[in-house]
């Protein structure tokens, strides 16, 4: 496994393709209500990614058709965007999106509930948005990758929530997936040793109920097994000597 590590001016590079990426998400936030389509939402993402002359990440990566993953409920990750899936309230929502500046890559996700979700729903998003940001809070010069994994599943666990094994966070560079893979998974402690100059994609997966999942026909879509709703949360992180520099804020 070569993991590679970044000049602080490839950095810089990411974080501002990371801004970019947040600009796409804020530009989506406010559309995300009961009425709107997926594909609403993929044409509103398509339009700023160009506005800020960036490339979407996703479009054509091994095949796939579209700038946006759209995961509703039990949609774990790689939903995608359709015209006839229109939110409706209680829903849930994942946007995953990525972002190629300048020839690097930035990559981030955010989970919405749709009006108001069950209790039980709203813990759940609440609990993984916990947890990657504990999992950032890992991410420290000298420590263990599984470090950054063991807070994901400690936090989810502990809420008897479903952790998945079939997908994983990874490095990000000029590359949308490079080493090190970042399970949400693992014994503190393990994995290859943190240094200054790596780049990670942290998203915690988490189901409402079991962890496992199933990828539907179409080739993309992962759904949980139970019908259990899922939640993806995602930033995008550079490892420095003065801490965790989340580039997707």
């Amino acid at each position: 496994m070569a993991i590679m590590i970044k000049t602080p001016q490839e950095i810089e590079k990411m974080r501002i393709s990371g801004k970019a990426l947040r600009k796409v998400h804020d530009a989506m936030a406010p559309h995300v209500k009961a009425g709107a389509s997926t594909m609403d939402l993929e044409e509103i993402a398509v339009a700023k990614i160009a506005e800020l002359g960036g490339k979407a990440a996703f479009k054509g990566y091994h095949g796939f058709p579209w700038a946006l993953c759209t995961s509703i409920n039990e949609e774990v990750v790689h939903g995608m965007p359709n015209r006839k899936r229109v939110l409706k309230n209680g829903d849930v929502l994942s946007i995953d999106c990525g972002v190629i500046l300048d020839g690097y890559y930035s990559d981030a996700a955010v989970t919405y509930a749709v009006g108001e979700p069950e209790p039980r729903v709203a813990r759940l998003l609440e609990v993984t948005q916990a947890s990657l940001e504990a999992a950032i809070e890992q991410c420290q010069v000298g420590g263990r990758l599984f470090d950054i994994s063991a807070a994901v599943q400690e936090m989810c666990e502990a809420e008897g929530f479903g952790v998945v094994r079939d997908f994983v966070g990874h490095g990000i560079g000029r590359n949308m997936h490079e080493d090190p893979q970042v399970p949400n998974f693992g014994p503190r402690g393990k994995g290859p040793r943190l240094k200054a100059g790596m780049v990670l994609a942290i998203e915690p997966m988490i189901n409402a109920g079991k962890p496992e999942v199933k990828v539907l026909p179409d080739g993309w879509t992962a759904v949980t097994v139970d019908g259990s709703y899922s939640a993806h949360f995602e930033h995008t992180v550079a490892l420095t000597e003065n801490g965790p520099l989340v580039l997707t804020r």
